[in-house]
């Protein structure tokens, strides 16, 4: 599928971490309720797995549902998790249709058991695919996931499965959620906003950050590959794409 710009001879980044803001803006522009902002950005995304695949992203991470989410109004997060369910249940048909391998990462624990089936259901049917590689960050939050590896890691060394005095940047990383993908090489995050809201803090270290005004439901392939075009105007002196 042929896009706007001509990304011929581009570094094309390996991950694409996404913060999708703006739904809520976008139906209130529209004066539409909050939950028709979040359909159009569940749409949204189902389009740019497609793009980004087409251009060559092989990993796609989204945050979709952070831990701090739950302080919204009880009914937006009522309605957030019924959209979340119906999503789920056509990720396990696209995701086998399309070859999409599909992780979702996050605490779980406090998530509906119905919900977690469906999660465990969809990396069950999905992990065999050989396409992109597409995560959602559910309940997500990265403070606490590093406090959750931090545990880990005590426990281990309790057990003596592992030393303290061989702990590396490696060894904390393989107790993260992410532990076997690659850290993001770009992250784009919508709305106008500009700030990480505790997104993959330690695996952004070197990541390169993109900032639009697009709100997440107008981001379409055309967006997508002017963040690619301004990855490739960036000096990477302290990395390289990822493998």
């Amino acid at each position: 599928m042929a896009g706007k710009y001509d990304l011929t001879g581009m570094k094309i980044p390996n991950h694409v971490a996404v913060i999708m803001d703006g739904n809520g803006r976008w139906a209130k522009k529209r004066m539409l309720p909050r939950n028709m902002g979040h359909r159009a950005g569940a749409k949204a995304v189902e389009n740019i797995i497609e793009e980004a695949h087409d251009i060559g992203i092989k990993y796609l991470t989204v945050y979709a549902f952070s831990t701090e989410n739950w302080n919204r109004p009880e009914q937006e997060v009522s309605a957030l998790m019924k959209l979340l369910r119906n999503y789920l249940e056509d990720c396990i048909k696209n995701a086998n249709k399309n070859n999409i391998r599909v992780r979702v990462i996050g605490e779980r624990s406090r998530l509906d058991n119905d919900i977690i089936d469906r999660i465990n259901e969809l990396e069950e049917a999905s992990k065999n695919n050989d396409g992109i590689n597409f995560t959602i960050a559910l309940n997500y939050g990265s403070r606490d996931e590093i406090v959750r590896a931090i545990r880990k890691i005590s426990k281990d060394c309790e057990d003596g499965k592992i030393n303290s005095k061989d702990i590396t940047e490696e060894t904390v990383s393989s107790y993260l959620d992410t532990s076997d993908l690659p850290d993001p090489d770009l992250m784009i995050r919508t709305s106008g906003e500009e700030r990480l809201s505790n997104y993959l803090l330690w695996q952004l270290a070197y990541t390169e950050f993109y900032f639009t005004d697009v709100l997440w439901p107008d981001f379409d392939r055309e967006e997508l590959e002017k963040a690619v075009i301004k990855f490739n105007e960036r000096d990477r002196r302290f990395g390289k794409v990822s493998e």
